[in-house]
């Protein structure tokens, strides 16, 4: 596939995939006899990978870390897994900061819905 196709399946704009490539996030991809870029399978995989990590907060630095350790190999497997549970772990702990988030709302959504709502004063503390 070239670059305009990756881009279009994966919803990112060929400046981020070049980007990715340029900082090593992405391997260097192959060219075409033209110079143009040619993903195989295993690039569009690495590129799914990457934009589920980034969706679900990854830091470009902590995704780079782990595609270096990644093409170093087997003997990285420690690493890489010590850095994945600890992105799981902050990933948890945002989900259920978000989950106390959405009950406070939902609430807060109710209490408008049967007209509990606050018209005291400016300086009322039930917000």
């Amino acid at each position: 596939m070239n670059i305009a196709e990756v881009s279009k399946k994966y919803g990112l704009t060929a400046d981020t995939l070049r980007y990715y490539e340029r900082i090593g996030l992405l391997p260097a991809i192959k060219r075409n006899k033209s110079g143009n870029r040619e993903y195989d399978e295993v690039d569009c995989e690495r590129v799914e990978f990457i934009k589920c990590m980034r969706a679900a907060g990854l830091s470009i630095e902590v995704l780079t870390k782990y595609m270096h350790l990644f093409l170093e190999g087997d003997s990285t497997l420690k690493e890489r897994e010590e850095l994945l549970i600890a992105e799981r772990d902050r990933l948890q702990e945002r989900l259920e900061q978000m989950q106390s988030t959405l009950e406070r709302l939902n609430i807060k959504i109710a209490d408008y819905k049967n007209g509990k709502f606050c018209l005291k004063n400016k300086n009322c503390q039930c917000v």
